[in-house]
This record gives structure tokens, sequence and C-alpha cells, in this order.
């Protein structure tokens, strides 16, 4: 390094020209002030004059460098209209009403912070998820309809969450699943059989119209079954269990249909 500084002053004092680009000093080597200095352009690329030398001084290698910070991609959104199409958009014996209707049930604790949803059963990989770790998936915003069995039906409330698909897609359900089991605050549960749990409109949902759920609707987060009566999209959810063997929930199990479709007005165990 010292050796290439001396030739760079000794250039300097011969009526070198300096130019200074990106940093490093560049000293150009003439023949005297009246020489032409112009460089030509050759393919593309600079040239000197006939009988100039370029000498080149490094930049000071022992200078601190600033290290480079990668920006976490940040998750992708999108926009869904999952509202019923192919039959009645409100199902036999509903009515509509302007919002969503308080459901009472026993509240879970409502802190996003101390949030954890736990994935496992006929899994190959057991989660934990955070609240945070749920942003990360693909957030999905999705215009749709719920419908209550005691006959109201909320039409064209915009939910966001995650797909209950793409929680699958990492714990990777075995080939014995065939139900699945939503679980919630106080030992309540939901359940549903696979093929409904991983269609695309199934949610794992944390805001409605644009706002976090309130505790009355089951906040951080709830389950979201846009297909089946709504008592299907528990509240307060804690896991979700992918089981061989159907297991009936606790409004199943107090005398509500097991399948629960409202445009088959599959109200009651009666009707099984």
């Amino acid at each position: 390094m010292a050796k290439a500084r001396r030739r760079f002053i000794q250039a300097l004092a011969a009526g070198t020209t300096v130019v200074t680009l990106g940093g490093i000093a560049y000293a150009i080597a003439g023949r005297g002030a009246d020489d032409d200095f112009g460089a030509e352009l050759v393919g593309g690329r600079r040239r000197l004059p006939p009988g100039q030398r370029a000498l080149v001084e490094k930049p000071d290698e022992s200078l601190p460098t600033e290290p480079v910070v990668e920006t976490p991609p940040q998750p992708k959104l999108i926009r869904v209209d999952a509202t019923t199409k192919g039959k009645p958009r409100i199902p036999p014996g509903q009515s509509e009403r302007a919002d969503l209707k308080p459901m009472g049930g026993s509240p879970g604790d409502p802190s996003r912070e101390n949030f954890r949803l736990k994935i496992q059963g006929e899994v190959e990989i057991e989660a934990q998820l955070s609240f945070d770790e749920l942003l990360e998936f693909t957030q999905i915003e999705q215009t749709c309809d719920v419908h209550c069995v005691t006959t109201w039906s909320l039409l064209g409330a915009v939910w966001r969450g995650v797909r209950v698909s793409d929680i699958a897609d990492r714990v990777k359900p075995t080939k014995r699943a065939r139900h699945v089991i939503f679980e919630a605050a106080h030992g309540y549960t939901a359940n549903i059989d696979i093929e409904e749990a991983l269609k695309p409109n199934v949610l794992v949902a944390y805001q409605i119209n644009g706002r976090p759920l309130v505790q009355a609707h089951g906040s951080p987060v709830r389950s979201l079954v846009p297909d089946r009566y709504f008592w299907k999209s528990a509240k307060y959810l804690t896991g979700i269990r992918f089981v061989e063997r159907d297991e009936r929930g606790y409004w199943e199990q107090r005398g509500y249909h097991n399948h629960a479709d409202p445009w088959k007005e599959e109200r009651y165990s009666s009707q099984e």
C-alpha cells in the first residue's frame, strides 16, 4: 500500500491529472500540458490516448464496512370474493341482519401477545403458532356470508385471516387424517370433515370489516367456516387437531346436526 502511494505522489509531481470515480482516485500520466487528453470509446469502453497510462490508488481496506442487512419480504395479501355463488345467497329459513350478532360463550384470553395456536394430531410436524407467526402466512381478505342456526345471516362482511389449508401445508396432515377439530377456550370444540376444512374460504380469522375481533366475537382469533352454520366457526380459538375418527363437538353433543349445511337446513341431530 505504501509503495502504491509513493508512485501516486510521484505521478502528481510530474504534472499528472487526477480523476476520482466511485471513491477511487485515478492518476492519468500525460506527456505534456498541450497533449490531447481525450479518451476514445472503443467497443463501448474507454481507451487512454497513446503514451498514457493509468495509476490506480486502491481504497484503504483497513476502513470498516457496513454490513448488508436484508429486509425480510412482506407476506402477501390476497383479496377474495367468497360470497355464495350458484345457489340462493340466503339459505332457506334465514333472514338478513346488518351486523354480527353476539352469541354468547365463555371468552378466552383476548391478548394477541399471549395467543398460541396448537396444531396437532394426525400431522407430520406439530406446531404452536404465535399471533405474529400467523401474520407471516399469506393474508386473506375475504368477503363472505355467514349463517347462524338461529335464523340470521350476515352478508358481505370482510374478514381477514389465514387459510387453514396454508397452515395444513406447513404441518402436513397424514393420510389417516379425515376430520378437523377446532379447539377453543374452556373446552369448546367444533368438528368438520377435512375436505371442508381445506376449502380456500375456511380461515383462522382475526379481523372483520377492517377492525380486530372484539371479545364478544372471539378475539383474538376464531375459525371461519362460511359454508356451515356459524357454530362451526369456533370463537376464542386455541388449537386445530387433525383426527382419523370424527368427534362430535360441543353443540353437536347437545342436539345439533353434525354436518350443518345451511342450504339443506341441517339444524338438528334428529335430522341425521
